[in-house]
């Protein structure tokens, strides 16, 4: 009988709505701690490891991880057996490459194992964030951000060298960009793959600078980038804007923009995740004998009958009013209403009065005493309860 497979955010100990720094994140802490050369001989260690990658492969990858939320594990039998990898799954196309460089840096002190990566590399992302309202998060919008990107230098063509000459090839890493060192630790021998010092990666040497660039190969511009927020989107999570970051090296494609968001507090309203709170107040009169109210929401006021004998903190659900979900725009959370009588503080003696009178009516919880006959002479009047209490220490 076939081994039940855990759920995969349930292996990375994610939610569903998970982004991507959050499953790399998760997936990194799991790897560190079930890596085999940390456990070596450890069979569970190895096999949680392995469970761990699998899950990473899938989430990491947008249209896997569509299929993975519609169908679940069957979504991937088809073709799951002949494939290489851990344990039989298809990695292809999973990038665990700045991770695993992440935890063999930690456990061997900086680098990269393994073979030297002499193709093109990816550029590196760039992180900048944006402020928008509690408004903006529920629909989504357009922001626009100052950016600071670099562009290859026009004088020497992202060469780095002065025009008429070219750059020459690293003698130390031989125009790989890396360099190997090899090194005994606790778990044996251990090749750690570097980026060259020399050539920092790039694989030449420039010799003679281009004079505008510095050699570098690349000119700073200042850019306006449009960023499309989408509806949904809540404090802290991020939009990715590819190939807007730090340009590839050896030919790589550039990196991303990663704009993380900040949503401001709302006077009103608060949040939770695709929920909406609210407090709204209500009158005596209103809460007792019923009445239409307006209630505020982020798609506007909506009128809402209370019903008569309505207690404080009467919760009420809006539904439909609330946040739309990042996968489904079209599906919304609810909005929950509670309902809060108020007490006024400042009455006219009219209105005291007839609240009195009300009292009277309705139990006499005031403790007011009728006059039993008429008034004039010879009437009495009833004793309340200070009367008795009075009678009774005159004794």
């Amino acid at each position: 009988m076939a081994e039940t497979k855990r759920d995969y955010y349930e292996v990375l100990g994610v939610s569903k709505d998970a982004d991507e720094a959050t499953l790399k994140k998760a997936y990194r802490q799991v790897a560190k701690k079930y890596h085999p050369d940390v456990n070596p001989g450890d069979a569970e260690a190895e096999k949680k490891f392995k469970e761990a990658s699998e899950a990473y492969a899938i989430l990491s990858d947008p249209e896997k991880r569509r299929q993975y939320d519609q169908f679940g594990h069957a979504a991937f039998e088809g073709g799951a057996g002949g494939a290489g990898g851990f344990g039989g799954f298809d990695f292809n196309g999973a990038d665990f490459s700045d991770i695993f460089g992440d935890i063999f840096g930690d456990l061997f002190g900086g680098g990269r194992r393994g073979r030297a990566n002499q193709g093109p590399m990816k550029g590196m992302n760039i992180r900048k964030s944006v402020r928008i309202t509690f408004e903006e998060a529920v629909f989504g919008c357009e922001k626009e951000l100052d950016v600071v990107l670099k562009d290859p230098c026009p004088k020497c063509n992202g060469t780095g060298a002065k025009p008429g000459t070219s750059p020459e090839t690293c003698p130390k890493c031989g125009g790989k960009g890396q360099v190997v060192y090899t090194q005994q630790s606790f778990f044996g021998t251990v090749q750690n793959v570097q980026t060259c010092p020399d050539c920092h990666g790039s694989g030449k040497i420039v010799r003679e600078k281009c004079s505008d660039c510095g050699g570098t190969g690349y000119i700073s511009n200042r850019k306006k980038i449009s960023v499309s927020i989408p509806a949904g989107i809540d404090n802290g999570q991020s939009v990715r804007i590819r190939e807007k970051g730090e340009p590839g090296v050896n030919g790589g494609p550039r990196g991303d923009l990663l704009v993380e968001v900040t949503v401001s507090r709302h006077p009103i309203f608060q949040r939770q995740d695709m929920h909406i709170f609210s407090t709204v107040p209500i009158t005596f009169a209103q809460a007792a004998l019923g009445a239409d109210i307006r209630i505020k929401t982020v798609d506007g006021e909506v009128i809402y009958n209370v019903k008569p004998g309505t207690k404080t903190d009467t919760k009420v659900r809006l539904k439909g009013k609330g946040v739309p979900s990042l996968r489904n725009a079209q599906v919304r959370g609810d909005h929950y209403v509670t309902l809060v009588i108020q007490t006024p503080e400042h009455l006219s003696a009219e209105a005291k009065e007839a609240l009195r009178k009300f009292d009277e009516l309705t139990g006499n919880s005031l403790g007011r005493e009728e006059s039993t006959e008429p008034a004039g002479k010879g009437s009495k009047k009833k004793k309340g309860f200070m009367d008795k209490v009075k009678e009774a220490f005159d004794d």
